[in-house]
């Protein structure tokens, strides 16, 4: 079946027992990841798990090392990632606490590291991206949400924006005219670094607040955390049934 990875957003830190679980700081060409990289056992399965923020989610979305995360996580042998993350909701469906697994994106950001191949750049070293995420491992995450029973939109197209500060009004009608259903920060390069080294990837969204200019009020970040503390206990329920079948 292979190893799979969580690579963990807003509000998910850790995984499994803390205590247990083993801790790797892996030195990579391309710097240090987030955190140490976490080995652990979760209902007798081996999984790895990297907080792609550190450990006491320090680091701003456009500061990730991206590469050296998907690069650390490939020394180890997984073969297959669930990226967790924290979105905002665009389309009137995707209302804060329901989940979504997207099935394209738009990237709209600039001047991160795109690629392992920027320095030794040869015409073989393009990628497909036409599907930007696995469709198996999406299936994966819509059977497990079926099983918990969890509000789950099983499609959509994650806007990648730069961060770290939250999107204008003007931005998110942009982003919505051009087919953008949810919002977030950590979505790319991510993706294609994975598809680069032959990782299959996929992303579980957890909707934690209307867009902006898409409600009467102003994001507000207490609320957003109210969203997160219940909707990351949904996502570990999910985790957990995927975990089983590694």
């Amino acid at each position: 079946m292979g190893k799979l990875a969580i690579i963990g957003g807003t509000g998910l830190s850790e995984i499994g027992d803390p205590g247990r679980n083993d801790k790797q700081t892996i030195e990579t060409p391309f710097g240090l990841p987030s955190a140490a990289v976490v080995e652990a056992t979760i209902n007798g399965k081996n999984i790895v798990f990297l907080p792609r923020h550190g450990e006491k989610h320090t680091i701003a979305p456009h500061r990730i090392n991206y590469r050296a995360n998907i690069w650390a996580l490939k020394t180890l042998g997984v073969t297959h990632i669930i990226a967790v993350a924290a979105v905002g909701g665009i389309t009137p469906d995707t209302i804060p606490g329901h989940l979504v697994c997207p099935d394209q994106i738009i990237d709209y950001t600039y001047e991160r590291e795109q690629s392992f191949f920027s320095d030794d750049f040869s015409a073989t070293k393009h990628i497909d991206f036409t599907y930007p995420y696995n469709q198996e491992l999406r299936k994966k995450i819509m059977a497990a949400c079926n099983k918990v029973k969890l509000n789950l939109i099983d499609s959509g197209v994650y806007g990648v924006t730069q961060g770290p500060r939250l999107e204008s009004g003007a931005e998110i009608i942009r982003m919505e005219k051009d087919g953008c259903t949810i919002v977030g920060m950590t979505g790319m390069p991510e993706a294609a670094l994975a598809r680069e080294l032959n990782i299959d990837y996929a992303c579980c969204a957890l909707v934690v607040n209307r867009a902006a200019g898409l409600s009467d009020s102003l994001i507000s970040m207490s609320e957003i955390e109210k969203i997160v503390k219940v909707g990351m206990c949904d996502v570990k329920q999910i985790l957990g049934y995927i975990i089983n079948d590694y």
